[in-house]
């Protein structure tokens, strides 16, 4: 059995991790460097970084050592998992194993027809966003074997998170798309879901009248004509509103 690592060595992996995934994100290496680095960081049977294409609606795969139907699985269906709205969720933090609730567990494809069969007892889900709000891919990691706690690996892993991001869309890390404030970026959501001015008002707690500003704003930044074109350059960016 290998020796348990201390907080210090994994703090040292997670530096390798940034690097690799600098070196990724230039082009000068790949995710599989990123993969190989994060080993050290949490010790895994199976990892995958994954990017999601907001055009074709599915994940593709960078890097990853999980059997072919697990692989399926991560870039077509994934995203229509019960644990995955939850990944997706406002609090955008990483989901490991232990932590998955039973009856989540209970009604997950993923966990019953893939990761049980595989023998996982232990690993994470951890969704990837941008500086600018686009979810733009996933990291998963599987072992066999469970981890034993306090964990610091898992805080390691939540700290990678923006690393990990750059790696997976090397445009993760820019400002934020056409110059749109954090507020006019929160209406263009809403905007993809169809909803109106007031209904759009009422989720963000202000008024129809500046849901309307901010929308001429967005169409003045953007160079568009309406509302459903500003929808369909958000959809395009990956730019969804929450539910």
């Amino acid at each position: 059995m290998a020796a348990r690592r201390s907080t210090a060595d994994i703090l040292d992996a997670a530096v390798r991790v940034r690097a690799a995934a600098r070196g990724a994100s230039d082009g000068a290496r790949g995710a599989d460097a990123v993969l190989a680095a994060l080993s050290e960081v949490v010790e895994y049977d199976h990892a995958s970084l994954t990017r999601w294409d907001p055009v074709r609606r599915r994940h593709t795969t960078l890097a990853g050592t999980y059997p072919a139907d697990a692989t399926a699985y991560i870039e077509t269906r994934l995203h229509h998992d019960p644990v995955f709205q939850v990944l997706r969720g406002p609090g955008g933090g990483g989901l490991w194993l232990p932590d998955v609730p039973r009856h989540l567990l209970d009604a997950s494809p993923g966990f019953r027809d893939v990761l049980r069969p595989l023998g996982i007892r232990d690993g994470v889900a951890q969704c990837l966003f941008a500086a600018d709000g686009r979810y733009v891919g996933m990291l998963n990691v599987s072992t066999r074997r469970p981890r034993g706690a306090p964990d610091p690996a898992r805080a390691a892993v939540t700290l990678l998170t923006e690393s990990l991001a750059a790696a997976v869309d090397p445009g993760a890390g820019a400002g934020r798309p056409g110059g749109l404030s954090p507020r006019e970026l929160q209406v263009l959501a809403e905007l993809t879901a169809g909803r109106t001015n007031r209904e759009i008002a009422e989720r963000l707690y202000v008024t129809p009248r500046t849901v309307g500003t901010h929308i001429e704003h967005i169409l003045a930044k953007l160079g568009l004509p309406n509302r459903a074109a500003a929808a369909a350059r958000a959809a395009a960016w990956g730019i969804e509103a929450p539910r």
